[in-house]
């Protein structure tokens, strides 16, 4: 039976695709798709031809961007990382058919896929399935963030994902999802106070929902609301650590509004539009402030030996746990039929559709 694969064979054109299952070999299992969720972020950058592999090489080696051919030309034939299946055959002891598990291989109604090479994170049977599709790498992402802030303050020190946020006031900017699992793990985590920033009223309606406390960013100056309500002394106001979770300059500029003295912005957006709107004379220059990259492609210096991405996915099964209901409910918004993907992506993008969580179902 033929597989369907989303492809995006150019900005604005997004197409289903019909392709031939690759063969069984020993030493694979093969799956067959449940859901796949929709990076609203990193998707829709390459359905609107502003990611930078789509017009620069990638030298990994250096880790620069530099002039040539793109390093991921149209079509891009993998477009996702947000998966959940179940295995239907299996020619390898590692994992066993039957079981449901999350994957990160792209919009595909089926995959062969390697133990070698693929991650499959079985599901436990008391979590509801849709939510694996935060498994295998969005929540990682999220919850790379939380131990960077760790890292901030105890190097190669860290012994828990909490270590950067247990007792502290933390701010979160933006309300999307990255931003409201984040937020959802600096609460699970012990934060003292968690605020989360943003000036959308529905976003905003959502993290409430989810019990968090919320701030409009374009209401009274979030900066001196929060700088106002969290003291730690003399000339010394405001949050510990911020969690920078929306792709705008001016979010990263309110973040860093945002920070006591020397504190530290975790960054987690991607920035597609450069960043005039970051003063860097201001607030960063006068109070000694830091921006660390969190990403997923790696952890913080010597801790990948301990937090790898398999100790991710188990913080995130964890976090699920607790709020899978929550989540559920209010942050996954749209669940829709597979072959409806094209005209879904493209709304998206085009912002002819708001959706908060899109997850396709085979």
């Amino acid at each position: 039976m033929a597989e369907r694969v989303v492809v995006v064979n150019g900005p604005g054109a997004v197409a289903v695709r019909e392709e031939e299952p690759a063969p069984s070999r020993d030493g694979t299992f093969r799956v067959q798709t449940l859901y796949s969720g929709i990076s609203a972020g990193t998707e829709l950058s390459y359905v609107k031809g502003t990611n930078p592999y789509l017009s620069t090489t990638w030298n990994a080696d250096l880790g620069l961007f530099q002039p040539g051919a793109p390093s991921t030309p149209y079509p891009v034939n993998r477009l996702g990382y947000m998966q959940v299946a179940r295995v239907v055959e299996s020619r390898t002891p590692a994992v066993a058919e039957g079981v449901v598990g999350a994957m990160a291989y792209g919009h595909r109604t089926g995959y062969l896929a390697d133990p070698l090479v693929d991650r499959f994170v079985p599901l436990p049977g008391d979590l509801d399935p849709v939510l694996g599709v935060y498994v295998a790498h969005m929540g990682p992402i999220c919850a790379n963030g939380l131990l960077h802030a760790a890292a901030d303050l105890y190097g190669p020190g860290v012994r828990q994902l909490g270590d950067g946020v247990r007792g502290r006031r933390v701010a979160v900017t933006g309300a999307g999802v990255v931003a409201l699992l984040t937020a959802l793990l600096v609460r699970f985590h012990g934060a003292a106070s968690v605020v989360v920033i943003d000036p959308t009223p529905a976003r905003r309606a959502v993290a409430e929902a989810l019990g968090l406390d919320v701030l409009d960013s374009e209401a009274a100056d979030p900066a001196e609301v929060l700088k106002a309500r969290w003291a730690h002394g003399p000339g010394d106001r405001g949050a510990d650590v911020v969690f920078q979770c929306r792709g705008q300059a001016a979010a990263l500029h309110l973040a860093l509004r945002l920070l006591r003295p020397q504190g530290t912005v975790i960054d987690l957006a991607f920035y597609q539009a450069g960043a005039t709107e970051v003063r860097l004379g201001e607030e960063f220059h006068h109070n000694g402030l830091s921006v660390r990259c969190a990403q997923i492609g790696r952890v913080p210096r010597g801790l990948a030996s301990i937090w790898d991405r398999e100790r991710l996915s188990a913080e995130t099964i964890e976090l699920l746990r607790a709020y899978g209901d929550r989540v559920r409910e209010h942050l996954i918004s749209a669940v829709v039929p597979f072959d409806e993907a094209p005209t879904l992506l493209t709304d998206l993008a085009d912002r002819r559709r708001q959706e908060l969580q899109s997850i396709l179902t085979c």
